[in-house]
């Protein structure tokens, strides 16, 4: 009995010590971990900016017109709103180049609104609400289109593009910066889809192409401006593997894509301006659905 009791109390002793051997060896490796190496989520950079960007097209004040490309006056209004009491501040692209170059800071909510295709219905209801809310956004017009509609002025907001007097407008308030989104590289169809690469053509000839297009585009806007844009948006998001080396040739200091991500922009790195993604803006969900939904 006592023998048994014996060999109990010995291997229990022997089980603490084992235990506590253990604890002391894996204390010592952690504790070493954590003395040669940064926790994994520290922030290496801090000098960087969360950037979510949204992309809008058309604005029209009947709500029963909304689609996946149209959202109504009074939506455009309700996010506006949100912006401004939810801490956020819109920027403009300028802000991220100075801020990329290290020589300014951002505001503590920075967040980038776009609109694409240069639809006038955006001069007619977005511009005096983004007067109204002190907002800033981005226009980016199919420059052919804004040429078209100078000549035959037409100015009906269901389907016409903003001609050269009303970009200018809103160039001139300070609050409204035009970019570049092709003159005339804007189809959805084959055989060119958007400003992408065709199939059968040469690398060489789909520079000259593009590059073509694309300085067209910036003379265009200089000269109705006085401003030559220094960004580049994609049309649908459709690129090739050499699309943005001819790009960024070009002079732009940053491009724009379609996909849905929140950016971090960082201080001193310019590089961080390119293939940025932007929310599309969905119709017949309120501001602060939308806008929890972007967050998460």
């Amino acid at each position: 009995m006592h023998i048994k009791l014996f060999i109990k109390n010995n291997l229990k002793v022997k089980i603490i010590l084992f235990t506590a051997l253990i604890i002391l060896v894996a204390s010592a490796l952690v504790s070493n971990f954590y003395s040669v190496a940064p926790p994994r989520n520290q922030n290496t950079n801090p000098e960087e900016k969360k950037l979510p960007i949204l992309m809008y097209h058309m604005i029209l004040k009947n709500p029963h017109k909304e689609n996946k490309f149209i959202i109504s006056e009074k939506t455009f209004e309700e996010d506006l709103k949100y912006i401004k009491n939810n801490g956020f501040e819109t920027i403009l692209i300028s802000d991220l180049i100075a801020f990329s170059r290290g020589e300014k800071d951002l505001p503590e909510k920075p967040i980038l609104l776009t609109f694409d295709d240069g639809a006038y219905n955006n001069f007619l209801y977005a511009f005096p609400l983004a007067r109204k809310y002190s907002a800033k956004f981005v226009f980016s017009p199919i420059a052919k289109e804004s040429e078209r509609y100078t000549e035959i002025k037409d100015e009906n907001p269901v389907y016409a593009h903003a001609g050269w007097e009303p970009i200018a407008k809103m160039s001139e308030s300070g609050l409204v910066e035009i970019q570049n989104h092709t003159y005339n590289m804007h189809s959805c169809h084959s055989p060119r889809i958007g400003c992408k690469k065709r199939s059968c053509e040469s690398l060489e000839n789909y520079e000259e192409k593009l590059s073509e297009d694309l300085n067209k585009a910036q003379n265009l806007i200089e000269k109705n401006t006085g401003k030559r844009p220094t960004a580049f948006f994609y049309p649908f998001g459709a690129k090739s593997e050499c699309s943005e080396k001819i790009i960024r040739s070009l002079g732009f200091k940053a491009t724009f894509m379609c996909e849905s991500k929140v950016n971090t922009i960082k201080k001193n790195c310019p590089e961080s301006l390119f293939e940025l993604g932007r929310f599309l803006r969905p119709p017949n969900v309120p501001s602060e659905v939308f806008f929890k939904k972007l967050n998460g």
